[in-house]
């Protein structure tokens, strides 16, 4: 209130009446003068905003940009400060008052018949040539001109002297008959007389730019109509003096870029169609200084920059202060908005991004020879990028609801975002990233820029380090390459290959060394290297925030490209990545004591080694990283509370302020990241400590919180838990790790339908759209991958967990499907250690295969293919052959199409992991063998082609199973018999009886069973297995083989005796003797029944049981050697095995 009083003389509101005072108070708004800078009136209505909880408040207020000091407000202080100390010297008093020879002269002075200066009393301006000021006038930065060459002009002279002091600065800014005679030189370059300039133009137009700059550091200058003439009349003299194209003027020009981008810089000026006119005209300039050849100082590059990164800047900051004045006073300008739009499109237009990258190589290249004269152009550029791509994001803002997908999808948001199936592009706007596209390539193609980034992170310069570091976030997100730069990796390196990176000379280097700096500004010895630094950098905890989330961006690439492993970032020395990560852990704890709200660079921090632990792939007991990692990880407790923080206002009431880290980052992104690594590290131990402090519930709570509030209509206050994709993924994670603490865990998180669709809904159609869009981290192809493991992981537990249990439908199903869950997933490792538990989820298999049906799992998990490229489909489908061996769960998954001729042909198809083929074989094959109902499906999906293919494949183990899917086809009926004769099958199976993988002998023998037990339609095409399967039985091959052996020789008699010659004489029934024969010691054994249970003894009997229906067969074993040892069997304490010997004796005796 004192402050908007001392500026415009009044208060915001005046009346006798205290009532009529409350009112206006409450009601009115605060009418703010036109001659008020942005940022002062910026500022002002932060303050008096009517609402408290919207008010600047601290540290809020120390950083805004009318209160913050600028990084050249400071440099030009201690330069200042600097020189005086060293020349020992004092300001001098009234080095700005006039000659006593001045006091006769006459109001008007003509030098060269110039009218250079109105001193009349009476007259607008004060006279200036007659004043004489106090030496407490004067102020820091003037000092006497010993070496500066005089114009000859004495007005000039006299101006020049009273604008050493604050006092004459002003009254100079009020006279516009001075400031005409200041600019007059200026203005005589655009008269055609430049050649007879060239020698005695400088020394006043220097003059003149010294008086301006002196105006400047006074303050003196505040109309911003005369601002607007200044910048005007400087940028058509430099325009006229970069035309001539002589390094001679090299200096001057530079001064006149300086005073350019300090007039916009601290006097504002307009902005109306003469900034856009201003900024046009300074890009015009800057096109043609930035290729400057003659430039050996390298200033014009470095004031042309700073003053292209001042004009961006304040585009910038005008359109942030018009963003929060719409969110306040729901007042706005549009016509100032409508200019800032304009000259963003003319920087897109005229290719500012690539003039400013041009810069950073030009600075990069002389870094790279040893100089450092154009690091700050370096520096300038990169503020400028970061004004540039700031302006476009803050208008994005208004324009793009940038919600995450989860939010979107419960904000039931998927019309409003307009997202379409081929709709792949950004949320944010195009401008911006083009020219984060532009900034990327040219960082990728120049190593000069690189050079240029690495220096400009070294500067330690706070609005340098800042603007670079959100330069680098951008870049890296969209490009993975971008990363392994900033890493040091080899551009040639494979993705598989793990090596050293991030070491000394890397960006990534750089950013640990400021985290570093950070955490060593809380040093409290005021001699300390670190007390030092800290007077650089005003707020430390703005660079913890933005270093962790290029830290967290970084690692989140890496992963994504399939570069798995911390060592990319952290070297491979044990001592640096201990002390990397225990830089990450310093920032996280040093939040331990702000319970009521979350900082944001706390969360950052935890988001960024989180992000960098989920690059460990490796088995925990044999990673180094986990063993150092874990004693850094927060405590359970501490995470716990840190979900249950809400962020809050000023009242203490939910906030939708501040819940997410950036565009692309949630708020508790990092901490569930933590939970995760410590639940996946930690052991059965850590598990069980997590669950027994109600984690899985409230992880589960969070998601229902976020579904019950962000769907609710009204006015009331919708909160977002706001997780990103990466946050989403590493919750469901962390709950399926959970699952295995116990019973009560399983049965509190899925035995609850509303669970399962709470967790089922983040693999739906809607999700999966908008996951799909999401042009972060956890976005595109790779975020759906992502999202579906981490959800079929966790819904796919309790089959994993039984698969292998006892009274499972294990008869009709193969307990080897979905092996690819098997190896990975918890459930598996449940199965092995903690046989109470299997026994307790089996009892609820029922009631959860009743949720699934309800809340529809299986259709679910089907569409998910929909989304998946080929190569990462092999989880999925594990999880529908898991499933398929529930007949409730098979026929819904039928109905919804899981065997449509289209899916089947795209996952039994080439391109597809040799996983997805053999589940998809095995699914087939369950569905055959469980019930003859489902052949219709199986007939549908027209796969006879693939298993012509598989049979003859290189791959044994698909060779297998396509025996065996063929074999259980056969199995119910003889429904597929003409096919098989049609496609040419049963040859391709005869031959695999030969083949060199014992189990695919095994299922071929089998399918020939199976093929011939029906009819005899097959009989004629298999009579060419009898010497293969003869052969097998007087094999080495497992009993079982054999015994599938044998069961096809009895089905090649079982249905006539059209092959009754060839079982004879192709030594069939000589070998079923050998075997009853081989067999016959363990049968007469009373103490070896369990050996005769596993052998084939019984099913060779049966077979020449069945033969001895027909003469041939029983001639034959009438005249075997063997045929005694069948008598011997009668004598068998195996009553099955006694019985077929009678049976065969009694058939032989016929005649």
């Amino acid at each position: 209130m004192i402050r908007y009083e001392l500026f415009v003389g009044q208060p915001p509101f005046y009346t006798n009446s205290v009532y009529a005072l409350i009112r206006h108070i409450i009601k009115d708004p605060v009418k703010y003068p036109d001659n008020m800078s942005l940022n002062f009136k910026s500022f002002l209505r932060g303050l008096l905003n009517k609402e408290p909880q919207n008010r600047l408040t601290w540290p809020a207020l120390l950083d805004h940009p009318f209160v913050k000091e600028t990084s050249e407000e400071l440099e030009a202080r201690e330069i200042s400060a600097a020189k005086r100390v060293e020349r020992n010297i004092h300001m001098p008093c009234g080095v700005a008052g006039a000659s006593p020879e001045s006091n006769g002269q006459s109001p008007v002075d003509n030098v060269n018949g110039v009218r250079c200066l109105k001193s009349d009393p009476q007259a607008n301006g004060p006279n200036l040539m007659k004043q004489k000021f106090s030496p407490k006038e004067e102020f820091p930065g003037f000092t006497i001109p010993t070496d500066v060459e005089q114009s000859g002009c004495q007005t000039l002279d006299r101006l020049e002297n009273n604008s050493r002091t604050v006092k004459g600065a002003k009254l100079i800014g009020q006279d516009n008959e001075a400031l005409s005679a200041i600019l007059l030189p200026l203005k005589n370059w655009g008269t055609g007389r430049e050649n007879s300039l060239r020698d005695q133009g400088i020394p006043s137009s220097n003059q003149s730019l010294r008086i301006l700059l002196n105006l400047v550091a006074a303050g003196a200058i505040n109309s911003s109509g005369v601002v607007d003439e200044i910048i005007h009349e400087l940028l058509g003299f430099t325009a006229n003096l970069v035309n001539i194209k002589s390094a001679d003027f090299n200096d001057i020009i530079a001064k006149s870029f300086s005073i350019i981008k300090k007039l916009v810089d601290t006097c504002g000026g307009a902005t109306g169609g003469s900034y856009l006119a201003q900024w046009v005209a300074s890009v015009q300039l800057y096109s043609q200084v930035v290729s400057f050849a003659d430039d050996a100082s390298g200033r014009v590059l470095c004031e042309s920059t700073a003053c292209i990164a001042v004009m961006l800047s304040r585009v910038a900051q005008g359109l942030k202060a018009s963003r929060a004045t719409l969110a306040t006073e729901v007042v706005s300008n549009p016509t100032v908005n409508e200019i800032f739009r304009q000259a963003l499109d003319h920087a897109v237009t005229s290719g500012v991004a690539d003039l400013l990258c041009l810069c950073l190589a030009t600075s990069g290249s002389s870094l790279l020879s040893g100089s450092s004269h154009l690091l700050r152009a370096a520096c300038e550029a990169c503020r400028a990028i970061w004004s540039l791509i700031d302006a476009f994001e803050i208008l994005s803002a208004k324009e793009y609801a940038n919600l995450f997908p989860l939010d979107a999808l419960k904000s039931q948001s998927l019309l409003r975002l307009n997202i379409r199936d081929t709709d792949q592009g950004s949320m944010l706007a195009t401008d911006s990233a083009k020219i984060v596209d532009t900034v990327t390539k040219a960082f990728l193609r120049s190593k000069a820029i690189q050079v240029a980034i690495f220096y400009c992170l070294r500067q330690r310069l706070e609005t340098t380090l800042s603007s670079t570091i959100q330069i680098m976030l951008r870049c890296c997100l969209p490009s993975a390459i971008v990363c392994s730069v900033m890493c040091g990796l080899p551009s040639s390196l494979p993705v598989t290959t793990v090596v050293s990176g991030g070491g000394d000379g890397t960006i990534i280097s750089e950013i640990f060394s400021i985290l570093s700096i950070c955490a060593s500004s809380s040093n409290k010895d005021p001699h300390s290297e670190a007390c030092n630094v800290k007077c650089k950098i005003s707020n430390p905890s703005v660079l913890v925030f933005h270093s962790c989330l290029v830290l967290a961006s970084i690692a989140q690439c890496l992963k994504s490209s399939g570069r798995n492993s911390p060592v990319f970032m952290l070297t491979t020395s044990a001592k640096k990545q201990l002390s990397r990560l225990s830089i990450l852990a310093h920032h996280i704890s040093s939040d331990d004591r702000m319970k009521p709200s979350f900082q944001l660079y706390c969360a950052s921090a935890m988001l960024a080694f989180s992000s960098i632990l989920s690059l460990e792939s490796g088995i925990p007991s044999e990673s180094s990283i986990s063993e150092i990692a874990m004693p850094l990880i927060p405590r359970t407790a501490t995470l716990c509370d840190y979900l249950k923080i809400l962020t809050v206002n000023e009242n203490g009431e939910p906030s939708a302020q501040n819940v997410r880290l950036s565009y692309w980052h949630g708020l508790r992104d990092g901490c569930v990241g933590l939970l995760e690594s410590r639940l996946k590290w930690g052991g059965p131990l850590a598990v069980q400590q997590l669950c027994a402090s109600g984690i899985p519930q409230l992880l589960i709570d969070l998601l229902a919180k976020n579904h019950q509030d962000a769907s609710s209509q009204g006015n009331g206050f919708s909160y977002h838990i706001s997780l990103s994709p990466v946050g989403v993924v590493w919750m469901i994670s962390s709950i399926c790790q959970c699952l295995s603490g116990g019973v009560s865990t399983f049965r509190q998180i899925l035995v609850r339908s509303e669970n399962v669709k709470l967790i089922s809904d983040l693999i739906s159609n809607a999700h999966l759209k908008l996951v799909s869009c999401w042009n972060g981290p956890g976005g595109g192809k790779d975020g759906i991958r992502d999202i579906i493991y981490a959800v079929v992981d966790l819904l796919a537990f309790p089959f994993v967990a039984v698969q292998n249990a006892p009274g499972l439908p294990s008869a009709t199903t193969s307990v080897s499907s979905g092996f690819v869950l098997n190896t990975g997933s918890p459930g598996g490792k449940l199965c092995m250690e903690d046989k109470d538990m299997v026994k307790a989820i089996e009892t609820h298999m029922t009631k959860y295969i009743q949720i699934f049906l309800e809340v529809g799992v299986p259709g679910i998990i089907l569409q998910c293919l929909d989304y998946m490229e080929l190569k990462d489909a092999a989880r999925p489908v594990a999880f529908l052959a898991k499933m398929i061996s529930h007949r409730p769960l098979a026929n819904q998954l039928l109905i919804n199409g899981l065997l449509d001729p289209g899916r089947v042909r795209k996952l039994l198809g080439g391109s597809c992991p040799r996983e997805v083929v053999i589940d998809v074989l095995m699914i087939i094959s369950d569905l055959a063998r469980m019930d003859k109902a489902f052949y219709e499906y199986i007939k549908g999906a027209d796969i006879w082609e693939f298993l012509k293919s598989f049979l003859t494949h290189e791959n044994p183990n698909i060779r297998a199973k396509a025996c065996s899917a063929v074999g259980n086809m056969c199995r119910h009926s003889s429904y597929f018999y003409s096919s098989l004769a049609k496609h040419q099958i049963v040859g391709l199976l005869i031959d695999r009886c030969a083949d060199s993988d014992g189990r695919t002998r095994k299922f071929a023998c089998f399918a020939i069973g199976n093929a011939a037990y029906h009819n005899d339609l097959l009989y004629e095409e298999l009579r060419r297995s009898i010497p293969q399967l003869a052969n097998l039985l007087l094999s080495a091959d497992e009993d079982k083989t054999k015994a599938n052996a044998a069961g096809a020789l009895s089905n090649l008699v079982r249905n006539s005796n059209q092959l009754c010659g060839d079982i004879v004489s192709e030594g069939a029934m000589q070998a079923l003797l050998r075997l009853v024969a081989d067999c016959s010691m363990v049968a007469l054994n009373p103490s070896r029944r369990d050996a005769i249970n596993e052998s084939p003894l019984k099913i060779a009997l049966f077979s020449l049981a069945k033969m001895c229906a027909y003469l041939p067969c029983r001639d034959f074993l009438r005249s075997s050697d063997l045929f005694p040892i069948i008598g011997r069997l009668r004598q068998s304490p195996e009553s099955t095995i006694a019985n077929y010997a009678t049976v065969i004796l009694s058939k032989t005796s016929e005649v």
